[in-house]
Formats: C-alpha cells, structure tokens, sequence
C-alpha cells in the first residue's frame, strides 16, 4: 500500500500485544476495530483477533501510533 493517504499498518507481535494490554490495563474489547477486509490491511494476512499498529504522520506530534483489533466484516 504506496500511497500517500494512507499510513503504514503493521501487525503486532503477541509479547508486544500483552505489553499494550498491561500498559493501558485494557482489553482487546476496549480497543477500536477494524474489519478484516479493510483494504489497508488486507496484506498483512491477519486473523480475528489481531492488534495493527498504524503510525500516522503529525504536523504537531511528529508520528502519532493508534493500535485497532481486527474483527469479522
């Protein structure tokens, strides 16, 4: 996905998934979801249940990264 539009989505690994998890105290319910079949993301090979890591770019923050569990369309 090479566009400018659209901000680099990577799959995060499952230490760095429980490591969120505890930071924040949530759990994956509480996070925000994106669908399985969202363009962005279909490259990835992921499954229900997966967090993705997007890192956006910010005029005031430099990079801001937002994490989204994958769920059924």
């Amino acid at each position: 996905m090479e566009h400018s539009l659209i901000p680099p989505h990577e799959k995060v690994s499952e230490d760095e998934k429980k490591i969120l998890l505890e930071k924040y105290n949530i759990t994956l319910l509480q996070l925000p979801k994106i669908k399985i079949d969202d363009p962005s993301i279909k490259h990835l090979s992921l499954k229900r249940g997966d967090v993705v890591k997007i890192i956006r770019k910010s005029v005031t923050a430099g990079n801001s990264t937002f994490y989204r569990v994958v769920v059924n369309a």
